[in-house]
């Protein structure tokens, strides 16, 4: 994912988050709906004062909308629990364990 798009999820989780539908936000945030739409889809980028709205229409801070180091795909987080795993061989059963109770 690319820097609009990180940000643009980040949006809509903390959106969700607070239980927000598009339309609320885009009216709190005093912009048309499918501008945020595409600004959650990672379409299109906001402006500086869109992004000033937006940030007080949900109410978190700025740096907040960065926050997205846990958006990770397959493959990464794939390629971590294996790295972890090799790296805590002992731990391999209890984490299968886990695993498979959750999958089935």
């Amino acid at each position: 994912m690319n820097l609009k798009q990180n940000i643009g999820k980040r949006i809509q989780e903390i959106r969700k988050s607070k239980k927000l539908t598009q339309e609320k936000l885009s009216e709190l945030a005093d912009i048309a709906q499918n501008s945020l739409s595409n600004i959650e889809t990672g379409a299109s980028f906001f402006t500086a004062e869109t992004f000033e709205n937006i940030v007080a229409a949900l109410q978190v801070e700025p740096q907040e909308l960065f926050n997205f180091g846990h958006f990770k795909s397959n493959d990464e987080m794939l390629a971590e629990i294996n790295s972890m795993l090799k790296e805590n061989p002992d731990k391999i059963a209890e984490f299968y364990r886990i695993a498979k109770a959750i999958i089935l």
